[in-house]
């Protein structure tokens, strides 16, 4: 979820969007052998932000986005080979303040509403083998996973966190744009207001290593760099950067230095490519920073004029307004996505690369990838560099879930000695 100002309601009567994707109408078009190959891929995306969606606006899943703004469904989901997505659960720091567990609870809800509407379509995956048993057989039905974007939503409390991956959580990212209590962000790092520590607090350690002991991977995307330094120093198993980016070709704090990256592949983890356009270009990212002044006036006019409406109402409207601000500045072409991958692939190996998209937590994309149909686009770019079809497979799933297999290994180990018991 990147979205800076998301609780503020930019609510515009019903914009213009010209260039909102819709979904397509044919398969996207790429080669025969770049097809084969996407297609015998078990593909994951490790951050899609949809949750928000079903929660805020009844969205669902067999349907198609209203006003084409979105980027993931069945449909499109099929068309791009789809075969697992870890469901975002983002708590928005401070909206929900002091309500940040119930605040998840209601997400996981409504993932897990859609599994019971859609038993055809989706399946709870709790473990590795779960990916790979939902993709068998003639009906290959959508993996479905939980990650928690933002350590606050534990609300300092192991027994939540315990909870929640009884519930089904998978990873949870440390921190989100904002500094908890035991972890600092990567999002205020610079921020004099807020209180800091240096990177894990105690409690922030013991965080690690129940995760750990859990099985849960760990994720170090929005952290802060001490933070993830300590984080590495801490963890017995490897970590992921659920959607992160290369800082060295675009230079946001959000990305990942390259130091970072071969400490990932030191410690056999994965990093996880976002496709938001000011990640990954930097032209992009400084147009957009520029219209920041204009965009905060907009949504402050806008959220006073119009905060008597619904909440579904408002909901929708500002993610229209929120695309439309960022179609204003150019998007990147294919390549710069493509640069990402192949940057991380170089520097920490190819077997440490993979894409966590942040589909419908993100408004630009580049040229291309206009939804999850298009994921064989990436396919096709990718061989045209070289890359066989092993290391496609790798690139498009494989290396996650070696990570987790990896994790969950780490995790019955963990919980079979002694000092294991709760």
């Amino acid at each position: 979820m990147n979205r800076s100002v998301l609780a503020s309601v930019l609510l515009l009567g019903a914009p213009a969007l010209a260039a909102t994707p819709t979904a397509p109408a044919a398969p996207t078009q790429v080669s025969a052998k770049a097809r084969a190959v996407h297609e015998s891929a078990l593909i994951i995306d490790t951050h899609v932000d949809t949750p928000l969606r079903m929660l805020e606006e009844g969205f669902d899943l067999g349907s198609k986005p209203p006003n084409g703004v979105g980027h993931l469904d069945f449909t499109r989901a099929r068309a791009g080979n789809l075969g697992a997505a870890f469901f975002s659960i983002w708590v928005e720091p401070k909206e929900f303040a002091g309500q940040y567990t119930h605040r998840a609870l209601r997400l996981m809800d409504a993932v897990l509403q859609q599994v019971e509407r859609h038993p055809d379509e989706m399946v709870v995956a709790l473990s590795s083998k779960d990916i790979v048993a939902a993709r068998s057989g003639k009906q290959k039905k959508l993996a479905t996973l939980m990650g928690v974007e933002g350590g606050h939503a534990i609300q300092n409390d192991l027994g939540v966190l315990r909870d929640f991956y009884r519930l089904g959580v998978r990873y949870m990212t440390l921190t989100w744009s904002n500094t908890n209590e035991w972890a600092d962000s990567s999002g205020d790092i610079n921020d004099a207001n807020v209180k800091h520590h240096g990177g894990l607090t105690d409690f922030g350690r013991d965080v690690v290593r129940e995760m750990n002991r859990l099985g849960m991977l760990v994720d170090i995307s929005h952290v802060a760099d001490s933070t993830f330094f300590d984080v590495m120093k801490v963890t017995k198993a490897p970590v992921i950067a659920s959607h992160s980016s290369a800082r060295a070709l675009t230079d946001h704090p959000r990305n990942m230095t390259d130091e970072m990256l071969k400490a990932v592949a030191a410690n056999g983890g994965v990093v996880m490519v976002n496709f938001f356009s000011a990640f990954i270009d930097d032209d992009f990212r400084k147009g957009y920073a520029a219209m920041a002044p204009e965009r905060k006036a907009a949504t402050e006019a806008l959220e006073a004029k119009n905060k008597d409406k619904d909440p579904a109402t408002q909901f929708r409207l500002s993610q229209a307004a929120d695309w439309e601000w960022a179609g204003k500045v150019k998007r990147p072409p294919l390549d710069a996505l493509i640069n990402h991958i192949d940057h991380i692939a170089k520097v920490a190996g190819v077997d440490h690369v993979g894409l966590g998209s942040d589909f419908d937590g993100i408004t630009s994309t580049p040229e291309g990838i206009d939804s999850v149909a298009d994921l064989p686009r990436i396919t096709e770019a990718l061989m045209a560099r070289g890359y066989t079809r092993e290391q496609l497979h790798k690139i498009l799933g494989g290396n996650l879930l070696r990570v987790f297999r990896e994790t969950e290994r780490v995790s019955r180990e963990l919980r079979a000695a002694p000092s294991a018991s709760r």
